[in-house]
This record gives C-alpha cells, structure tokens and sequence, in this order.
C-alpha cells in the first residue's frame, strides 16, 4: 500500500465530517454539532499523531531532513489545533456566526494543508521509503489512538 493512499484516505474522512458539523451548526442543531465537531476533531488529531510520531519521523531519519516539509506540517498541525478549540467554545456558546467564520478559516487552512501533504510529503514518502517501511508504517499508524 502506498503511503498517499492511506493518508489522503484519512483527509477525506475527516472532511465529510467536517462538513457534516457545519451543516449541523447552519442547522441550529448544537447536540449534532457538538458531536460531529468532537468526531471530527478526534479524527484529525489521531491523523495528526500517526504523521507526527510514525511517518514524519520515517521520513526524516530516510532523508536526514528535520527542517524541510515536516517541519512546515507541524506548524500547520499547530494552527488547526488552535482553530479547534475555539470551533469548540463556538458551539458550547452555540455562536452560529462564530462557528461559521472559523468553519471558514478551517477549510482554507485544511485545503492548504492537505494539498501540500498529497501533492508533495506523501508522494515523496512513497518515493523514498522502501516498500517494506511503508507497510510497517502503515502497520503502526492503525495502531495509534488517542
């Protein structure tokens, strides 16, 4: 399996989702946008963790890189997290417009984000790691929780 293929999977999921929470909040149904909001927000940060503690550190030691497109991601992973928790305190408030404009932010950030991932990190994890690496990796990315 391709590292691309697994991770992009994992962007896709975590966008329906997030799509399903804003739908939620235009809706004025806070109970559903709470919890999709909370799905969509432990679906990314165990994302999140299997690149920052399985694959990024794959990647580094194969490329001796700590300062290139990681460290960028990392920063990036930093940012949602921030927007996280203030998408959080929107609908415990149950602050629409709030909700919306930070919806706004997140999806801008995330199609930056996972564009640069599909198009650049993950293609090139898959080109310098060898086969068996990247089914050890995946391995032990299913394995991360929480």
């Amino acid at each position: 399996m391709q590292i691309s293929n697994y991770m992009t999977h994992e962007h896709r999921a975590c966008d329906t989702i997030f799509a399903e929470a804003e739908k939620a909040v235009a809706a004025g149904d806070w109970a559903e946008a709470e919890q999709k909001l909370l799905q969509f927000a432990n679906e990314t940060l165990t994302h999140f963790k299997k690149e920052e503690e399985e694959l990024f550190p794959a990647f580094e030691a194969k490329t001796g890189s700590t300062e290139g497109p990681t460290q960028v991601m990392r920063f990036e992973h930093e940012q949602v997290r921030g927007l996280l928790g203030k998408m959080g305190e929107a609908v415990e408030k149950q602050e629409r417009d709030t909700y919306l404009s930070l919806a706004e932010s997140m999806m801008i950030l995330l199609q930056q984000h996972n564009m640069k991932e599909e198009q650049m990190l993950y293609a090139m994890c898959d080109r310098v790691l060898p086969p068996e690496d990247k089914g050890q990796i995946i391995e032990a990315m299913e394995k991360v929780e929480l």
